[in-house]
């Protein structure tokens, strides 16, 4: 019997015979994925995450996820004729996700939930519910390039530098790279994106993206905060880095590393910036800005996606993101295990905070090559 060609996914089959379950958020991204899948002809099955209370409190425009969300993956389905099914995830969520967001923010630090969320959840419990349905591989509409190297499948920037979101997925294992497709990485811009749920005639074509994490109302990180941990806004003063005590605040969690407006303390000449939050003694340190240049930075729970193994060499020279919207850095990173390591930025940066992601990037000699290294979590070290 020949062979088959290898299908678009890069499987060796043809696409009736071969099953894909669509992450679908409900917004234009993973609708189109899933239109496109079913226009080529392969056996599409949608699955949307039910992940918190859609009530009142959160059924907000531009949130991802939220009750609408459910409804309009649903009405994508059936206008292209493929299976749909929502999966209550809230109580996997809440403990996943959420729990730890609210427990990183007391504790003083800057956490990325929408990391753990793909980590924990939609490329962890849903991937293996893909599985159970006999699934083929999954696909999502997230901006960023699977592509085949010598060792492998690897990851890889969008083609579209503006809508790249590598550094919400270098958790993502080898593993699960193997079993993951993301249709929309190489187009060159999200206009293509609408053009094609026009051209399928998608409901949500015009759909504006979702701009806040999920479960945190209008941005305000801080109320959420008060209702899962009561008491947590407990006020505390705030304190210069040279001990004077300048004022007294509203509750650590209403801080951020790097932040200057709304500190209320003035009379110092030169402008002042949160260096530092001590949520034990309920303190927020601040100091000039150069306070906050940070050229060393220990990272743990290290996912690496690199041909050899992390802790076989000494040092990697590599370029690293410790924020989504800054560009890659040239850095050093020194391994201390094959998940801990001490990445030395070439150049300091301001604002680095426990709790951020720091995500590897290849460096070729005229800078990042667009392959993703992996990634770990920024920490205070010991």
């Amino acid at each position: 019997m020949k062979d088959l060609p290898l299908n678009s996914l890069g499987l060796a089959k043809a696409p009736a015979d071969t099953r894909v379950v669509v992450a679908m958020s409900g917004g234009v991204d993973s609708s189109v994925v899933a239109a496109m899948l079913k226009e080529e002809g392969y056996d599409v099955v949608g699955v949307t995450l039910q992940l918190y209370d859609h009530g009142a409190a959160l059924a907000k425009k531009g949130a991802c996820c939220a009750g609408q969300d459910i409804h309009d993956a649903r009405r994508v389905a059936e206008a292209m004729g493929f299976p749909h099914y929502v999966l209550d995830y809230e109580n996997m969520f809440r403990e996943a996700v959420i729990e730890e967001f609210a427990d990183a923010y007391l504790a003083g630090a800057t956490p990325v939930p929408c990391i753990r969320c793909n980590e924990r959840v939609k490329f962890k419990d849903l991937l293996a519910t893909a599985k159970e349905l006999d699934a083929d591989c999954m696909a999502t509409g997230h901006y960023i390039q699977r592509k085949m190297g010598t060792a492998g499948p690897e990851l890889h920037c969008a083609a579209d530098a503006n809508r790249d979101q590598s550094y919400f997925l270098f958790s993502t294992t080898p593993e699960q790279l193997s079993f993951l497709r993301f249709p929309l990485g190489h187009l060159p811009s999200k206009a293509e994106t609408r053009a094609l749920a026009a051209k399928y005639g998608l409901s949500v074509a015009d759909k504006p993206d979702s701009q806040d994490i999920c479960f945190v109302p209008n941005g305000n990180y801080a109320s959420v905060i008060e209702k899962l941990r009561p008491g947590a806004a407990d006020p505390g003063e705030i304190v210069h880095l040279d001990g004077r005590v300048m004022g007294e605040h509203r509750g650590v969690i209403h801080y951020t590393i790097g932040q200057r407006r709304g500190l209320g303390v003035g009379g110092t000449g030169d402008p002042l910036y949160v260096v530092k939050l001590d949520p034990d003694s309920r303190r927020v340190i601040v100091g000039p800005k150069e306070a906050l240049a940070t050229r060393i930075v220990p990272v743990r729970e290290i996912n690496w996606l690199g041909d050899s193994a992390f802790d076989s060499a000494e040092e990697w020279q590599v370029a690293v993101k410790i924020r989504s919207t800054r560009p890659p850095r040239p850095a050093v990173i020194r391994p201390l295990s094959a998940t801990e390591a001490e990445v030395e930025l070439l150049d300091p940066e301001d604002g680095v905070s426990p709790g951020q992601a720091c995500v590897f990037y290849e460096s070729g000699s005229t800078g990042p090559t667009g392959r993703i290294l992996g990634g770990g979590w920024i920490w205070k070290g010991r």
